[in-house]
């Protein structure tokens, strides 16, 4: 019968043998630090393997030198841009409401906002789910602190702020039924990793909406490293066992991607 810990496989087999041999202290302590330090190689292996899907070289500027399927990942925008993100034309050049009819969100949604940033989208999305709840999820505490100032301010008790990290949303599982990820998955520094622990997340039907500049239109006055083609997204989300359901092109200046676990 395979054991789950490797270490307390072997660590029984070594007692097991002593006993049964008569072996001396010195033969079992030299057994189990070979038997140990066998792991711990296995173990290391695996983890160089998983390394090797990212390849690193000096590249944009705006970039970060860490290149994933042929795409290099941007800058993480800080949050002395949250000004930006509230910028009042926003709408005019995003329609996001135009945005929140594609999701169709319903009052009973549970909806992660991953890179909620000062949680423009998400006090949008709050009132449309009033019976359900919305993570508001970004890496940054002070964006965080900007999504509990306006949640006490205007009294919203459906949003909830949590902290990720750059491998995982620190989301519950199978608990989501839409997630919403504006003009970020180009900055996160671990994609696969991400998309691995959303899916997670997600429950059997759960949708992902993703929202990337297009790069196919060289008018879009967007860096090129801040822009995602359809193309691209696909090959990335797929590797990470989710299919492209549809692309809603509605929106000006972005892709409407929706996915689905496989």
């Amino acid at each position: 019968m395979k054991m789950k810990n490797p270490h307390i496989t072997l660590f029984d087999t070594a007692l097991l043998n002593y006993k049964r041999f008569h072996r001396t202290p010195v033969h079992l302590i030299v057994l189990l630090c070979f038997s140990f330090l066998s792991c711990v190689g296995q173990e290391q292996k695996k983890n160089n393997e998983k390394e090797t899907i990212y390849t690193f070289k000096r590249g944009n500027p705006n970039g970060i030198g860490k290149i994933y399927e042929g795409r290099e990942i941007a800058r993480v925008m800080g949050y002395q841009g949250m000004a930006w993100l509230n910028r009042p034309e926003r709408e005019e050049e995003e329609k996001v409401s135009l945005l929140l009819k594609n999701m169709e969100i319903k009052p009973k949604d549970v909806i992660a906002d991953i890179g909620a940033g000062s949680g423009y989208h998400v006090f949008k999305m709050a009132p449309l789910a009033s019976e359900g709840m919305v993570y508001a999820v970004d890496i940054q505490p002070e964006m965080l602190a900007e999504v509990r100032r306006v949640s006490e301010k205007g009294n919203v008790g459906n949003v909830q702020p949590v902290l990720g990290n750059e491998k995982t949303p620190n989301l519950p599982e199978n608990a989501l039924d839409k997630v919403l990820m504006v003009d970020v998955y180009h900055e996160f520094s671990f994609p696969y990793e991400m998309l691995l622990s959303i899916k997670t997340s997600l429950k059997k039907e759960g949708k992902i909406y993703l929202i990337e500049y297009r790069s196919e239109d060289p008018r879009i006055p967007i860096k090129p490293i801040h822009k995602m083609s359809e193309k691209q997204a696909v090959k990335e989300f797929e590797l990470a066992g989710f299919k492209l359901v549809e692309n809603i092109e509605n929106l000006p200046w972005q892709h409407c991607m929706v996915f689905e676990k496989k």
